[in-house]
């Protein structure tokens, strides 16, 4: 896998210079998500920092679980004379869906969105969640 500095040769940065480019190539990037299962439910974690709420969309269709983010940015420098010097369009997008397994309580899943981080809770189903061991006395 490529690391993102390894998308444009270095002579790009040396010839432009990175302000050419905004120095922001998180378009070619996936944010990275945490699964973790706990007793009674999963908790779905994806780093997106910069985002707004706003950005975000994640659908429950049947079991699959989609979440996706659709950002852009517009930066414009117009000389004296109103002519662009230098206009630049900055559009990131992500997709990932995720198969959620049957015991899980569809209506009640809630996600939030707090310092960069978008926090999903899929509770599961009362049947689903584990149960404490039981000790059993023997006569």
């Amino acid at each position: 896998m490529k690391r993102t500095s390894d998308v444009f040769p270095a002579f790009f940065d040396d010839f432009f210079g990175k302000e050419w480019f905004g120095n922001d190539l998180k378009s070619f990037t996936q944010p990275a998500v945490n699964i973790v299962e706990k007793d009674d439910e999963y908790m779905v974690e994806l780093a997106a920092p910069g985002m707004r709420k706003k950005d975000f969309n994640v659908e429950l269709e049947e079991q699959v679980l989609t979440i996706s983010y659709e950002k852009r940015d517009e930066k414009e420098e117009k000389d004296k004379e109103g002519k662009y010097a230098r206009r630049e369009f900055n559009y990131s997008s992500f997709s990932r869906s995720f198969m959620l397994p049957k015991s899980i309580e569809q209506d009640k899943i809630k996600g939030e969105y707090k310092d960069g981080v978008l926090k999903l809770l899929i509770p599961k189903k009362e049947e689903a969640k584990h149960k404490m061991a039981r000790h059993i006395e023997i006569n």
